[in-house]
C-alpha cells in the first residue's frame, strides 16, 4: 500500500509540475503583451483626453445649444457597448465587468447589447438579451478601424431612434494589480452642473455654427471614446491574466512542495517498515 501511495503521489507531482510549466509560460506571454498594451495606452490616452475636453469645452461655451446628440429623450431602450475578453484564465476580469453591467441594467426596462468579446456575447446570448452587434477576436489587438465600426453602429442605432441612450462598459487600467470596471454614458452627451457653472476664460466662435461643429466632432468623439476603452480593456485583460497566471504558478509550486513532503514521509515510513521487517526476521532466525 505504501508503494502504491508513493506512485500516486509521484504522478500527482508530475501532473502539477506540467500545469506549472503551462501557467509560467502564459505568465511570460502575458507580461510581454502587457508591455506592448501599456505602450499603446500611453500613446492613445492624450488623444482620448483631448477629444473629451474639446467636446466639453464646446458644451460649456455654447449653453442652450439644440442638437440631436444633446436632446434628452424618454428612455424606452438602452444600448450597452460591453467590452470583455475573448478568452478566460484572467481572474475576475470578465465576471467583474459583466456584474457591473448587470447592476447598471437593473433599472432599465429594455436593454440592447453591442458585445465586444466572446465572453460577454456568450453570457448575454444565453440569457436571451437583444444583441444589436457583436465583435469578437479583437479584445487583445484593438484597432481604430474596429472602434469606428462599433461607434458607427451605436450612432446609427441612436439616430434612428432604436435606442434612446448609449453606455460604454469597459475596464479602466490603473496599475498592473488594479483594474476598475467602469460605465460611461456616450449618448446623449451630457455635462455636469459643476462644469456648466464654470466661467470660460476664452471667447470661442464656432463656424459655421456650434451645431455643425458638433455634427463633425461627435462621431470623432465617440470613435475616440470607444477606441480608448478598447485599449484600456486590452491592457487590463493582460494585466489580469498575468496576475492570475502568476498566482496559479505560485499555488502550483506550493502544492508541489506539500506533495514532496508527503512523498518523503511516505518513503521514510516505507523504509522504516522494511527495516523493522528485516530486524524482525533476523530475530526470528535466532
Amino acid at each position: 500500500m505504501a508503494g502504491l501511495g508513493m506512485r500516486d503521489i509521484k504522478r500527482r507531482i508530475k501532473s502539477v509540475n506540467s500545469t506549472k510549466q503551462i501557467t509560467k509560460a502564459m505568465e511570460l506571454v502575458s507580461s510581454a503583451k502587457l508591455r506592448k498594451a501599456k505602450e499603446a495606452l500611453e500613446k492613445t490616452k492624450p488623444y482620448f483626453n483631448s477629444m473629451e475636453e474639446t467636446i466639453h469645452g464646446i458644451l460649456q461655451n455654447t449653453k442652450g445649444i439644440k442638437h440631436e446628440f444633446l436632446t434628452q429623450r424618454d428612455i424606452k431602450k438602452t444600448a450597452y457597448i460591453l467590452i470583455t475578453a475573448d478568452r478566460g484564465l484572467c481572474g475576475g476580469y470578465n465576471s467583474n465587468i459583466i456584474k457591473l453591467a448587470l447592476n447598471h441594467m437593473e433599472n432599465k426596462e429594455r436593454k440592447s447589447i453591442v458585445a465586444v468579446g466572446s465572453k460577454g456575447r456568450d453570457f448575454f446570448r444565453k440569457r436571451h438579451y437583444d444583441l444589436d452587434g457583436e465583435f469578437t477576436h479583437i479584445s487583445e489587438t484593438p484597432s481604430f478601424s474596429i472602434a469606428q465600426q462599433i461607434s458607427r453602429l451605436s450612432l446609427e442605432l441612436y439616430k434612428q431612434g432604436l435606442v434612446d441612450e448609449v453606455y460604454l462598459v469597459f475596464t479602466e487600467f490603473i496599475t498592473t494589480i488594479n483594474q476598475k470596471p467602469k460605465v460611461v454614458r456616450l449618448l446623449p452627451l451630457e455635462i455636469s452642473e459643476d462644469e456648466y457653472k464654470k466661467e470660460s476664460k476664452t471667447m470661442i466662435s464656432y463656424e459655421p455654427s456650434p451645431e455643425a461643429v458638433l455634427d463633425y466632432l461627435v462621431p470623432k468623439y465617440v470613435d475616440s471614446m470607444v477606441f480608448g476603452a478598447l485599449v484600456e480593456s486590452a491592457t487590463s485583460e493582460q494585466a489580469a491574466r498575468r496576475v492570475a497566471m502568476e498566482s496559479a504558478t505560485d499555488n502550483a509550486e506550493e502544492m508541489i512542495g506539500n506533495l514532496k513532503l508527503v512523498y518523503n514521509r511516505a518513503r521514510q515510513a516505507s523504509i522504516t517498515q522494511e527495516i523493522a521487517e528485516i530486524v524482525g526476521g533476523a530475530e526470528a532466525l535466532k
